[in-house]
């Protein structure tokens, strides 16, 4: 991080761009900041609509001191594999897990849905999700119901009996679908408040706007993700050394 640490009173300059409406982007080129570390930063403490700078700030103390008292989380824990950086796998979750809730996801069910999407066999118990993330298996168990409950994950036992939590190559695609479709009920909507209210008002004109547009994106999204749905299967061609190689372009 440019800098180092943010101080507190940076943390006072979001807080105030925040009350202004500011954007993350803004917020961080007046501090001279990744936009990225200004995203984090609101994200972990409460988001853009319950951020505060002093609990922010003694929140990061907090974090701080838990870690030099704490033993490192990888102790017991099997090494990274494919020699990666395991400071950086962290760092990558947080920077995906903070992505996934800025698309409208809770806080925890993003760190499961993450944990499973970095995971090379695409599958985690429950267990190893606790252990991982350092949270309670109540917290874990609330997580996996909701994104059982969107379609974006499915469980199976192993056999040893044990719940195993899987996101298929599909899980994507099947997200794509369900927001396309989410869109249509958006146009369908809009379109019936136009007889409620009246062809040719103001309003109305602006209900059938809505809807046209909403039809527009839906169609679109869905008949372009039936046709690329393939690449989420394709596997990368890999070198003699055992690292992924770059593909040709197309165009």
């Amino acid at each position: 991080m440019p800098g180092g640490r943010l101080t507190q009173q940076e943390r006072q300059q979001i807080a105030l761009g925040l009350a202004d409406g500011l954007a993350y982007a803004e917020i961080a080129r007046r501090l001279d900041r990744p936009t990225s570390t200004i995203t984090r930063e609101v994200m972990r403490n409460g988001g853009p609509t319950a951020y505060r700078a002093d609990l922010a700030h003694r929140a990061t103390e907090r974090r701080a001191h838990r870690r030099k008292r704490t033993p490192p989380r990888e102790q017991g824990t099997p090494p990274q594999r494919h020699g990666r950086d395991d400071l950086a796998v962290r760092e990558y979750e947080e920077a995906f897990t903070t992505l996934l809730m800025q698309q409208g996801l809770p806080k925890m069910t993003a760190r499961v849905l993450t944990c499973l999407f970095v995971t090379d066999a695409g599958s985690l118990t429950a267990s190893e999700l606790v252990q991982h993330l350092q949270v309670s298996p109540a917290s874990v168990s609330k997580a996996i119901a909701f994104l059982e409950d969107q379609g974006l994950i499915r469980r199976e036992r192993d056999e040893r009996r044990r719940e195993r939590y899987f996101v298929d190559d599909d899980v994507w695609y099947q997200s794509t679908i369900a927001g396309a479709r989410g869109i249509a009920q958006v146009a369908e909507t809009a379109r019936q408040g136009v007889g409620v209210l009246g062809p040719g008002t103001p309003a109305a004109a602006r209900l059938e706007n809505i809807a046209r547009f909403s039809d527009f994106i839906s169609e679109s999204i869905l008949r372009a993700a039936e046709q690329v749905r393939e690449v989420l299967h394709t596997k990368p061609d890999v070198g003699s050394d055992g690292t992924p190689e770059p593909r040709p372009d197309r165009g």
